[in-house]
């Protein structure tokens, strides 16, 4: 289960995250990744978030490589059970496949933020047409499945903190699509809830 966890989210880094940006850019010449470091509420959540993923990778190598320093994540024993592992592993397994199906349905409007200079198209087809954020919400999915694997005070604070703030992002998106879209993006609004 280690070296599966290890792969799981090397793959899901690599096919969800690195393969879209690289394929966005190069069908549109336009870089998808757009969090700055400039004070804005918007460039500050995607530093947290950064953060928050370099901890999950952190947890994960730490359990995978250094067994004994994970006994200092607090690990919650008795959440260390093989049924909720398996059922982790299961919604783990099931977000992957949601999340690489949405980012197919989003095309060249794959963007990592908010992108203020490129007005993308609004995407209400594919899973969109059930949640307007589905990537977002297969991330939530896949904190709770984390949790559930490695169960541990560490893996709790990421589940929650990373929960927090893509709450954040996807209102500061929602505010974004209504400025760009206008009647289009409430009408769709009204259609499709956020989550499910």
């Amino acid at each position: 289960m280690k070296i599966l966890l290890l792969l799981y989210f090397a793959l899901f880094f690599g096919l969800a995250i690195l393969l879209p940006t690289y394929r966005v850019w190069k069908a549109t010449g336009v870089s998808p990744y757009k969090l700055g470091s400039t004070e804005s509420a918007h460039d500050y959540i995607g530093f947290l978030f950064r953060l928050t993923v370099l901890a999950t990778a952190f947890v994960v190598m730490v359990h995978t490589f250094l067994p004994a320093v994970y006994e200092y994540l607090f690990p919650i024993a008795y959440l260390a059970h093989p049924t909720l592992a398996m059922i982790g592993a299961a919604l783990l397994a099931i977000v992957f496949v949601w999340v690489l199906v949405a980012q197919v349905h989003m095309q060249k409007s794959w963007r990592i933020g908010i992108d203020e200079d490129v007005k993308t198209e609004l995407v209400q087809t594919g899973l969109f047409k059930f949640s307007r954020n589905p990537i977002f919400l297969g991330m939530r999915i896949m904190l709770f499945g984390f949790f559930l694997v490695l169960p541990s005070a560490a893996s709790l604070a990421i589940l929650v903190a990373g929960d927090l703030l893509i709450q954040i992002q996807v209102r500061l998106e929602e505010e974004f699509l209504a400025r760009t879209h206008s009647q289009t993006y409430l009408n769709y609004k009204k259609r499709v809830r956020r989550w499910l």
